[in-house]
Parts: structure tokens; sequence; C-alpha cells
């Protein structure tokens, strides 16, 4: 009995879905890359979105003062990635794909918003 009840755990361990494993290794590939207004200007500090296109493991980051940010230690996959600041988002870049030891250069460009906010709106000079 002693056997059998030992030979279950190993199998179960051998077969099981490794939960006992420490966190995810890092990877070598980098994203970086600029986040554009409506107005095709840099976005300070927007936010960056991102996630494995399986949809695991989501992460945001900051851009920079210059709407620049990076993203290093991925894992080599496909990933889809969104941006959103002073209010407005840009779609989701999908299938952007990332290999080892490589810098993958993107551009994330703000497109929606319930409204505009006024620092997208250009206002028009007064006739006088």
């Amino acid at each position: 009995m002693r056997r059998t009840v030992l030979f279950l755990a190993i199998l179960w361990l051998a077969t099981a879905p490794n939960v006992l494993a420490g966190p995810e290794k890092k990877g070598t590939a980098t994203v970086s890359g600029v986040v554009l207004g409506p107005d095709d200007k840099p976005v300070p500090h927007a936010a960056v979105t991102y996630q494995s296109s399986g949809g695991n493991a989501p992460h945001a980051v900051h851009a920079d003062a210059y709407g620049r940010f990076t993203i290093t230690k991925l894992r080599a996959d496909n990933y889809d990635m969104r941006a959103s600041g002073k209010g407005v988002f840009s779609e989701w870049q999908k299938n952007i794909t990332v290999r080892s030891g490589r810098t993958k250069n993107v551009t994330l460009r703000l497109i929606y918003a319930k409204e505009v906010p006024k620092d997208y709106v250009k206002t028009k000079p007064n006739p006088q």
C-alpha cells in the first residue's frame, strides 16, 4: 500500500503542471518605443500596458517625460500592447513578435477618447 501511494505521488508530480516552480524565468528581449498623442507629439508619462498574446501576465510601465518607454527582460513571445495618457487611449497592437536578445521598436498612437481633452483640441484664433 505504501509503495502504491509513493508511486502515485511521484507520478502526479511528474505529470502535473509545475506549480511548485519558482517565478517565471526572465528573457533577454526588449521592446522600446514612443507614445504619440492625436497631435503627433510625444505624450509624457503615458501608461503602456502589455501582455503575452495569450493574455498571460499583464504588466504596465510608464513612458518618460519625452513619451519614450523601454520594457526589458521579456521572454521571446508575441505581445499585445496599448497606451493611454491624458484621457486618450491607443488601439491594441496585437501579436508584436519579440525575439530573444533583440530589441523591437514600437510606436503607439493615442486616438480614442469619450471626449477629446483640451490638451489636444486646437483652438482657432479669433478673427478680428
